[in-house]
């Protein structure tokens, strides 16, 4: 193998960079040349690319977002723009080629496995930390520390002005950032879409609190719950406590990688440079019960990661 391609895809996550810096470097000292295709497969197909250097790549460790920028790209889904991909890759010669990005994004790279002979290695980057067969998604480490600063910061207001607080985080679909972030801000409720929400159980919850003496709370829901604004106003109805709600928004998405999110692009880098040099492709690297492994793409976009419930009952007793 003597040259490889990187693409990052879908939504931007904290780490992507160092992703790209740990692939170029591995690869340079492994004598392979590295070209960087440009917003995500919308650049691909447009075969817009550019020679990737150690030099090129210094400085960006500690930059959040993506050096190589990244595009929603709906018009993947058409077999002929996956052709099209495919066409591009053959043009270049580009041998092995490493796709970092979240479920939506593997989902393309499978589709382009099939158009082509290139062997694609997925690199896991997304703050949902959805993607079956990894313990942990590049960028989550820093998007929970992001949301677990604010809620803090909302903490302090919400205890001197004695109110509750909804706290809006992304998860269109998945809990996992509610969730992890929830237990670690001490949230007395945390509302995931894989769960349905029931209102009896808030206001229960609300009131045994007040109670035992507790005049102020966070509630942390994710997006794909439903409307938080409609819910703080139910909440407000039925507990006569102030309600207000914060949504948290990007800034998850932005910022610095923290230590833990640096690492695992370095490591998950490292690892698909080795995997391609081996002549394997059509995986997806990650830790799987933390230790470095590989799981197809075709069992990762089959297969949903599941929600860990037992940590969800675990932040019920730590709450009370």
């Amino acid at each position: 193998m003597k040259k490889i391609g990187i693409v990052t895809c879908g939504g931007d996550a904290p780490g992507m960079n160092a992703a790209i810096r740990a692939i170029v470097r591995v690869a340079h000292a492994r004598s392979l040349k590295v070209f960087g295709f440009e917003e995500g497969w919308k650049g691909l197909m447009a075969n817009e690319s550019k020679p990737l250097t150690p030099r090129s790549v210094g400085g960006i460790l500690q930059l959040g977002g993506t050096i190589l920028r990244t595009a929603r790209c709906p018009e993947f889904a058409r077999r002929k723009s996956v052709r099209e991909a495919a066409e591009v890759l053959s043009l270049n010669e580009i041998e092995g080629l490493v796709v970092i990005g979240g479920n939506g994004t593997f989902k393309g790279a499978l589709d382009l496995s099939k158009e082509s002979d290139t062997l694609i290695i997925g690199i896991p980057a997304t703050i949902d930390n959805d993607v079956f067969g990894v313990d942990e998604t590049i960028g989550f480490d820093t998007a929970v520390n992001t949301i677990v600063t604010e809620i803090d910061k909302i903490r302090d207001t919400a205890i001197s002005h004695e109110r509750l607080f909804i706290v809006e985080v992304m998860g269109r679909t998945r809990g996992f950032l509610a969730l992890t972030a929830g237990i670690t801000a001490g949230a007395e409720v945390i509302l995931v879409p894989e769960i349905k929400c029931r209102m009896e159980n808030i206001f229960q919850t609300l009131k045994e609190n007040s109670m035992k003496g507790k005049k102020s709370g966070i509630i942390i829901a994710a997006e794909g719950v439903g409307d938080t604004r409609g819910l703080a106003k139910e909440i407000e109805e039925h507990t006569q406590s102030e309600v207000r709600l914060s949504v948290i928004g990007y800034a998850q998405r932005g910022g610095s990688p923290t230590a833990r999110s640096r690492l695992l692009a370095s490591l998950y880098g490292n690892k698909a440079v080795e995997l391609l040099l081996n002549e394997q492709g059509n995986k997806i690297v990650g830790l799987q019960n933390g230790r470095m492994s590989t799981i197809s793409l075709e069992e990762s976009c089959a297969k949903e990661k599941p929600l860990d419930l037992g940590l969800l009952a675990l932040a019920n007793i730590l709450a009370t």
